[in-house]
C-alpha cells in the first residue's frame, strides 16, 4: 500500500549525511560519555547568545504591551524592518527601506520564499560544488532543476563552468560566501565577473537570472576579510541573511530576505516574496525575536574567537598529514580524505576512534570530508591526539 509520494520517498532516501550523523553521535555519547565522543557535525554552535540579545528578551517579557501576540503583516514588524534597513544601508551605503526587507523563518525559510516567488516548473537553479545539501530540496519544493557545477581546486568560484551551464531556462544561481562546507570566500574579481556573466545572459534571454546570495555566514569572515557588496555589482541580487549562527539562536529560527534597493523591478518582486511567504504557511519569523533583535543597536558579532578555532582545528589537521585548504570564513572544514570512499573513511573515524564527522559525497563532493568547529576549543585541543593516529594509521605522516 503506498503511503507517501515517489518525490518525497525519493528526498528521504537521500536526504541529509548532517543529520544522520548528529543523531549517531548523540547515541555514541550516551554509550560512551560525551567527554569521550568528539563530535564535529552539525553547524550547531555550542555558544550561548551575547548578553545584550538576553537582557532584550527578559525586558520584552516583563514588559510585553497588550496585542503584542498577534498577528502581524506578511513581510514582518514594520520597525524590525526599519532597523535591518538602516544596518543595510550603513553596510552598503545604498538606499535600503522597510520595503527591501521581508522577515522570514531563518535563511532556510528566506531562500525557500525567494525560490517560490521566482521559479516556473522547469526553470533551473545553478549551484556551486560541494554545496549545502537543502538547496536541492528546496529548488524542487518549488518545481525547480538544481544543476550543480563544479568549482576549481580551490573551491573558488569555476566561471567557465558556470558559463557552459547557463541557458535559456536557467533562472537564478545560488552562491553561498562564506561557504559551507568549504570555509571559501569568494573574492570580488570572481564576484565581478560572475554578474557580467548574468549580466549578459539575462539579457540574452531576455529574463533576469537572479543572484541568491545565502549570507548566512557573512559575519564569519577571518584574517581581516571584509564583505563583497554583492548589491553594487548585480542589480539581481537578493541576500538571504539569518541571525542563528552570528546570535547563537538557531533554534529560533529568524532571517530576512533583502531586495536590492538599485533593481529597477523591486517592486513586482517583493509583493512576489511577501506572498510566498504568506502562501507557504511561514508567515511569519517568531513575533518575540523580531522585537528583540531590534534593541541590538550597533551590536556587531566579533569572529575573534571562531578564528582562533578555525586556526586550532587547521593545525591539528596539517599536524596530522591531510590535505587541506584553510577557511577564510564561516565554522567548516573540509580537508581530502585520505581514501577514496569517503563513507568509509567516516565510518572508521565513527567506530574506532569516536570521531563523528560528515562525509562529502553529503555535499555532492566524494572524497573529502567536513568538519564543523563551532564546538568548544577543548574539543578539538583534545581530539588532536585522536586525529593524529588517524594520519599515522592512514600513512598521512
Amino acid at each position: 500500500m503506498k503511503i507517501i509520494s515517489d518525490r518525497v520517498q525519493k528526498m528521504i532516501e537521500g536526504s541529509s549525511w548532517v543529520r544522520r550523523m548528529f543523531e549517531e553521535a548523540s547515541l555514541l555519547k550516551f554509550q560512551y560519555g560525551e567527554d569521550k565522543v568528539f563530535d564535529f557535525t552539525l553547524g550547531n554552535p555550542v555558544d550561548e547568545p551575547p548578553p545584550i540579545f538576553k537582557e532584550a528578551l527578559k525586558k520584552l517579557v516583563e514588559n510585553s504591551g497588550k496585542g503584542c501576540h498577534r498577528y502581524m503583516p506578511n513581510q514582518g514588524f514594520s520597525e524590525t524592518r526599519a532597523f535591518l534597513a538602516e544596518r543595510l544601508k550603513k553596510e552598503t551605503d545604498l538606499p535600503f527601506t522597510e520595503n527591501h526587507i521581508i522577515m522570514t523563518v531563518g535563511a532556510a525559510g528566506g531562500l525557500n520564499v525567494a525560490l517560490k516567488a521566482i521559479l516556473d516548473p522547469g526553470d533551473e537553479v545553478i549551484v556551486p560544488v560541494p554545496y549545502f545539501v537543502e538547496f536541492k530540496f528546496y529548488t524542487e519544493n518549488h518545481g525547480g532543476v538544481m544543476v550543480p557545477v563544479n568549482t576549481k581546486e580551490d573551491f573558488s568560484l569555476d566561471l567557465a563552468e558556470i558559463e557552459r551551464a547557463l541557458n535559456k531556462r536557467t533562472r537564478a544561481i545560488i552562491i553561498n560566501s562564506p561557504n559551507n562546507p568549504t570555509g571559501a570566500v569568494y573574492e570580488e574579481e570572481e564576484l565581478k565577473a560572475l554578474s557580467e556573466l548574468l549580466k549578459r545572459a539575462s539579457q540574452k534571454n531576455d529574463r533576469v537570472i537572479y543572484l541568491l546570495s545565502d549570507d548566512t555566514y557573512c559575519d564569519f569572515l577571518y584574517d581581516g576579510l571584509k564583505p563583497v557588496n554583492l548589491f553594487t555589482l548585480y542589480e539581481g541580487t537578493i541576500s538571504i541573511r539569518s541571525f542563528s549562527k552570528s546570535l547563537f539562536i538557531p533554534g529560533e529560527r529568524l532571517g530576512y530576505v533583502a531586495v536590492n534597493p538599485l533593481f529597477e523591478e523591486a517592486q513586482p518582486l517583493i509583493e512576489a516574496l511577501i506572498l510566498a511567504n504568506r502562501v507557504l504557511g511561514f508567515v511569519n519569523a517568531p513575533a518575540l525575536m523580531q522585537r528583540a533583535v531590534r534593541l541590538l543597536g550597533d551590536w556587531n558579532f566579533d569572529p575573534t574567537v571562531y578564528q582562533r578555532r578555525r586556526d586550532l582545528i587547521y593545525e591539528t589537521l596539517v599536524e596530522a598529514g591531510f590535505q587541506v585548504q584553510k577557511p577564510k570564513g564561516a565554522f567548516y572544514i573540509f580537508p581530502k580524505s585520505p581514501i577514496e570512499d569517503d563513507v568509509a573513511f567516516v565510518r572508521e573515524l565513527q567506530n574506532k576512534y569516536l570521531l563523528l564527522v560528515v562525509p562529502g559525497s553529503g555535499f555532492g563532493k566524494p572524497g573529502y570530508v567536513r568538519l564543523s568547529f563551532c564546538v568548544e576549543e577543548k574539543t578539538i585541543e583534545r581530539a588532536r591526539e585522536k586525529f593524529y593516529q588517524v594520519g599515522k594509521d592512514f600513512g598521512l605522516i
